[in-house]
Formats: structure tokens, C-alpha cells, sequence
């Protein structure tokens, strides 16, 4: 879970992350382009849950299973479904990229993974290819993933030197990932890189594909 989180007041049980409130709208424009119409989608990571009960709600036609290893977490995503109402919506499960043992074994249509990768281990990053590769079993199954990266042709943004130093400073497992190096790994489990997209507040949209 993200440290940046305050309780909601219009969802009793409910945490806040200003963060998804800021780039919820141009995550689910992306995702509206690029997600199948139906189909079963799983969120890793999903944190406060904000992101899971919208994009269900926008895109009724998905199946949208969130998770998180955090009880905390899990209790607000929970919270925040309730409040959404949306039917589509599932209950939070527990799902860790470092603890095989919980990955969900059904196929999905695609999997969602937002602000994850900087704030984990690379192991964590690593877990969360192996699942892909296993969860995502037809050809154009999609891994989603956001946030900020270095890229070795694009400077860094001060902002995000300042946002690596204080991930490290935190724990040293922790910091932005060459993207060079993520796309490497998901391509040695089946996945390639199909969208680049640049985002609000120097992030990055990346979409992998089953091959």
C-alpha cells in the first residue's frame, strides 16, 4: 500500500490514494482503447481500489477481479465496491507476485497492473511474468502496466530522479525499472511490447501482448 492514503468519507472502510484520483480518467482512456469488450480481467496490486471501481463501472462488459497482498488493501478495495455498486465488480482476493502459492489458477483476458513495479523487489516484477505467461493463454492476451520508467533515450525527468531517490531511500529493492529491461523480460515469457504510451506526470503506459 501506498503512504499517501487517508480514509474516505463517502465510503465507510474506504481508503483514498490522491494519486488515482489524478490519473484514473487518462488510465481508463487507454484501457477503453485496448481491453477486449468482455472477457475476465485481474488487477494486481490494486491498492486503495479507486482504479478497480471505476474502470469495472466504465467498462461494464469486463469481469474485473482486484487483489492485493495487504489485508488493508483488500478491506478498502472491498469498501470501495460496495460503494460502486457495480455488478461486475468482484471481491478482493489475495494475490502475491513474491508467493506463487496464491496466483489464481483460471485464465484471464488480460491482467492490470498499476504503480507495482517501483514499489517491489525485482522479484516482484519478475513473479508478475511468470503469471502473466500462465494466466494469459490465448494469443492477444494483455499485461497492462503504469507508471514511471528510465528509458535509455529519453532523459530523466527531475521529478522522477527526486521520486527514484526517495523509493530508494524507503528500501533499497525499490526504484523506477529500465524499461528496456522489463521489455527483455517480458519477452523471454511470451509477452511483446505492443504500446508505449506517455502519460501525465512523466509515467508511462505499457501494453504486452501474448504472442
Amino acid at each position: 500500500m501506498d503512504s499517501a492514503v487517508s480514509t474516505s468519507a463517502s465510503a465507510p472502510g474506504a481508503l483514498t490514494s490522491p494519486a488515482a484520483e489524478r490519473n484514473s480518467a487518462a488510465i481508463l482512456q487507454v484501457l477503453r482503447a485496448h481491453l477486449p469488450a468482455d472477457g475476465r480481467v485481474l488487477e494486481i496490486a490494486a491498492g486503495s481500489g479507486q482504479h478497480a471501481a471505476a474502470f469495472a463501472a466504465a467498462l461494464p462488459g469486463l469481469d474485473w477481479t482486484p487483489s492485493d497482498p495487504s489485508p488493508e488493501a483488500r478491506a478498502s478495495i472491498d469498501a470501495w465496491r460496495l460503494k460502486s455498486g457495480a455488478a461486475n465488480l468482484r471481491s478482493a482476493e489475495r494475490v502475491d507476485m513474491l508467493d506463487e502459492a496464491t496466483w489464481p489458477d483460471e485464465p484471464v483476458n488480460a491482467i492490470v497492473c498499476i504503480n507495482m513495479i517501483h514499489i517491489s523487489p525485482w522479484t516482484a516484477t519478475e513473479g508478475l511474468m511468470r503469471l502473466a505467461r500462465r494466466s494469459l493463454t490465448r494469443p492477444g492476451g494483455l499485461l497492462y502496466l503504469y507508471g514511471p520508467y528510465r528509458e535509455v533515450e529519453v532523459p530523466l525527468a527531475p521529478s522522477n530522479a527526486a521520486f527514484d531517490e526517495s523509493l530508494k531511500a524507503r528500501d533499497p529493492a525499490w526504484g523506477l525499472r529500465d524499461r528496456g529491461e522489463v521489455e527483455t523480460l517480458a519477452r523471454s515469457h511470451g509477452l511483446a511490447l505492443t504500446l508505449r504510451r506517455a502519460m501525465p506526470a512523466n509515467n508511462l503506459s505499457l501494453i504486452f501482448r501474448r504472442g
